[in-house]
């Protein structure tokens, strides 16, 4: 395949040529313009033409990605992308949904299922809880009740409904509202709740009447009279629930009802007709429940056709399931069942669900791009990780992968480094071949990593050699953690010092750390907040009957905290996207953007003006082009073609109108500055404090490459989560924070991550405590203590297998880090002896 001319984002007319039927490794640091060459160009331009030979009507209905910048791209064939994909997952998506599992096991039952004595044969969409046909008419499929009662909406039986007896309804107004309807129809308002009567009380709690009667307002004789509706507490606490948009309001109306299983499908979501039928003696939804490895045993041993016309039928579909749970057994994940929700699946086991999809669809000749395919894995999971790919490209097709696992690369058969630094910096291909070849190639900051022992950094230079280890100023406890698959964990977290919490993909970190961690801190500093996870030394550990704000996940179980008195503050730095529309860029985000329209404001052109600081923003009239509204860029609608955007005509894209564009400061405009990237604007800017202090975190942490208004919705995860760290590092320090990481090398180049060490280190060595979920064993190597959960994932997991310094849990013979990271520590010790 060749690609010449390719022009997207940073690339610099790139010309390569990349050989079909192999697996490609695309190198290089953060934002050298690899994503852009393997997905911005090759994938892009494949679906584009894939895409013309779609009807124009029914173009308009696929989401299209953008034409690339590239002179030709010859040899290329169709393609598939398996992109990283942030935000979270419906509640109602599942492993069996997710890999199409739940398809074929459908459809089973409804061919060759045992149905009871005249009942009529269901179609397969009447066993999917996500259907008309087969929710639960009680809990709408979702498994789950919220149910209402006395105790739950009138916490305090002393008062009276005019003090605020029922304190499920909502207050301000509406409250007022409710309690004059009360009077107008008769009822007695300022007698202490239990001494009304019983009929009255349940009259007003748990009524569905909604009678409207006129009411005078009280006290204010001068208002009008108005129609009032009344809502009993029950009926405004579910409405509330199933219609509000506000999360705030759905959050408080969860205090007043208890959750659990639907009463009427035990929680499977399905009608009592579907739960009827069975096959091998077992409905679907008990189907559902059973471990993979457990589902394909019963598949292979005791799955009779119980209809002669359904023999074939039943034998195909038993077939194709069987092989596609094999492909999941050998990726490592028998221990999920079809039915595990996806919002509690790992990224690791996310990323390996869809790899394993790809693998059965039975296509030839394609080109698989895949985004970062080892992210969170961890490296035990990462060789059958390696099997798949082996397979993708045995059946006949092409694997690009964009990758900075280096034992990932070094499988490859072929690797496209392109560099040789982030931006402006990169967008070369500095080598395309055989992995050997790269050795050759002084320029490529990959080369060090990938051949150690060839350059000058040594064995591991991804990482410093061993430094003394931080000794922790207190403890943070944990006792009797039940939530997901921790049962009763007891953990406890050095403070003041780097912590990594490992173990293969599914074991429990994410959810001991960034769930379970994160709420009980956050409880403790903010007691009012309403949180997933309180301290309940009455808990039953074994039920996860409670659920959270979705109403679909159990709260977690906490016996005991001990030690938050020593932690001031909680700093979350997650992954999430730092806004949700174009608007949101890396200046808004980090307050620079203010210190910026400052300094034009205080020019002499915008002071001779009149122009404030406001008259710089895009986000408001006044200095924006009001043609766009300031977005850049204006949606084109075509009558059988997908509409398209183009930049805006009056802006030529700058966002502004041309008065304020003729505002400059050290001759660019506020549009101008806005191109720069932090690089440049580092320069630019220096003597502006306010921004050159966020330029330079922004610089530390290795961001250097994007421009000062780069839209948020354009920004990588490990990006969003690199600029919140970098907010972070430049604000004032404030008592002793506690700051909570999950995955941060995720999208870095080992060179980045040791950049990322640097601050991380910056933070504990101010006295703060810095605790990381982490697969990449430079930052575990590099941590002060670890922390190793597993054995293995799921309900074989969610144990603490080892703890104690990177050497001690290395040497642990029960753990799966272990021997990977003694192999790393071996290489550091080696390093710093060179």
């Amino acid at each position: 395949m060749q690609v010449r001319g390719a022009r997207e984002n940073n690339l610099r007319n790139v010309d390569v040529d990349v050989p079909r039927d192999a697996i490609v490794a695309f190198t290089g640091v953060s934002g050298s313009g690899k994503s852009s060459l393997a997905f911005g160009t090759i994938f892009a331009e494949a679906q584009r033409r894939f895409l013309e030979s779609v009807a124009p009507y029914a173009r308009r209905l696929i989401q299209q990605g953008h034409t690339p910048h590239v002179d030709e791209i010859t040899g290329l064939p169709p393609a598939v992308a398996l992109q990283q994909r942030r935000g979270a997952p419906s509640s109602r998506s599942s492993v069996g949904t997710l890999t199409t599992l739940s398809n074929s096991l459908r459809m089973l039952y409804s061919r060759a299922g045992m149905y009871p004595t005249d009942a009529p044969r269901l179609e397969s969409d009447s066993f999917s809880p996500n259907t008309v046909a087969g929710a639960c008419p009680q809990c709408h499929g979702l498994g789950t009740a919220h149910t209402v009662t006395e105790a739950t909406l009138v916490p305090d039986l002393t008062l009276s409904i005019r003090d605020g007896a029922i304190a499920a309804w909502p207050g301000a107004w509406q409250g007022k509202n409710l309690r004059d309807i009360l009077i107008t129809l008769g009822y007695d308002v300022d007698t202490a709740w239990r001494d009304l009567p019983r009929a009255a009380r349940d009259w007003i709690l748990f009524t569905d009447e909604q009678p409207v009667v006129e009411i005078t307002p009280q006290r204010d004789r001068i208002a009008k009279p108005y129609q009032g509706r009344f809502w009993s507490a029950k009926s405004y606490v579910l409405h509330t629930l199933a219609d509000s948009k506000s999360q705030s309001q759905r959050e408080r109306a969860l205090r007043f009802v208890e959750t659990g299983p639907c009463p009427l499908c035990e929680g499977s979501g399905l009608t009592p007709a579907a739960l009827a039928v069975t096959v091998a003696g077992r409905s679907i939804a008990q189907l559902n429940l059973l471990p993979l490895t457990g589902l394909a045993e019963l598949l292979r041993s005791s799955v009779p056709p119980h209809a002669a016309e359904a023999t074939e039928a039943a034998g195909t579909l038993t077939r194709d399931l069987l092989a596609r749970i094999e492909v999941l057994l050998e990726l490592g994940l028998g221990y999920l069942s079809l039915g595990r929700a996806t919002p509690t699946l790992s990224p690791g086991e996310m990323q390996r669900l869809r790899i394993a999809t790809q693998l059965r669809s039975g296509l030839f000749g394609v080109i698989y791009v895949l985004d970062e395919p080892s992210a969170g894995l961890h490296p035990a999971d990462a060789e059958p990780l390696l099997l798949v790919l082996e397979q993708l490209k045995a059946s006949g097709n092409s694997v690009f992968v964009v990758e900075h696992n280096m034992d990932i690369v070094r499988r490859a058969d072929w690797v496209v480094d392109v560099g040789p630094l982030a931006g402006a910096g990169g967008g070369a291909v500095l080598y395309s071949g055989p992995i050997d070849g790269l050795a050759a190639v002084p320029e490529s900051v990959t080369r060090q990593y990938l051949f150690p022992a060839a350059s000058e950094a040594g064995p591991a230079g991804s990482a410093p050699g061993p430094a003394a280890l931080r000794t922790p100023a207190h403890w943070l406890g944990l006792h009797g953690v039940t939530r997901h698959n921790l049962r009763g964990v007891d953990a406890s977290f050095p403070l003041g010092v780097l912590t990594a919490v490992t173990g293969v993909s599914g074991s429990g970190k994410s959810t001991l750390v960034s769930q379970v961690l994160a709420d009980a801190v956050r409880l403790a500093l903010h007691p009012d907040a309403d949180a997933s996870v309180a301290p309940d030394p009455d808990a039953d550990t074994d039920t996860d009957a409670d659920a959270d704000a979705s109403g679909t996940e159990p709260r977690a179980r906490v016996d005991r905290i001990s030690g938050l008195e020593a932690v001031n503050r909680l700093v979350r730095v997650d992954q999430k996207p730092i806004g949700r529309t174009p608007r949101s860029n890396l200046a808004t985000y980090t307050g620079l953007f203010d210190a910026v329209r400052g300094t034009f404001a205080a020019t002499e052109s915008a002071r001779s003006h009149g122009y404030g600081a406001g008259r710089f923003s895009f986000n408001v009239p006044g200095g924006r082009c009001e043609t766009c509204l300031g977005e850049g860029s204006v949606s084109v609608g075509l009558l059988f073609l997908p509409g398209s955007y183009t930049p805006c005509p009056a802006c030529q894209g700058s966002r502004y109108n041309p008065e304020t564009l003729q505002v400059l400061y050290h001759g660019k405009s506020i549009a101008d500055v806005l191109g720069l990237s932090v690089e440049e604007a580092a320069g630019f800017l220096a003597d502006v404090p306010a921004a050159a202090r966020s330029l330079a975190t922004l610089r530390e942490v290795g961001l250097g490459y994007l421009r000062l208004g780069q839209p948020a919705t354009e920004l990588s995860g490990g990006e969003a989560q690199r600029i919140k760290l970098a907010t972070e590092l430049q604000r004032a320090r404030r008592g002793h924070t506690m700051y909570l990481l999950d995955e941060p090398t995720t999208g870095l180049h080992p060179a980045d991550v040791r950049l990322l060490l640097a601050q991380l280190g910056r933070l504990v060595d101010a006295g703060n405590t810095v605790i990381v979920v982490e697969h990449n064993l430079d930052v575990v190597a590099a941590a002060d203590w670890v922390i190793d959960l597993g054995p293995a994932g799921g309900d074989a997991g969610g144990q603490i297998v080892a703890t104690g310094t990177p050497d001690a849990v290395a040497r642990h013979p029960h753990s799966r880090t272990a021997p990977y990271l003694a192999r790393r520590l071996a290489d550091r010790h080696h390093s710093a002896e060179l």
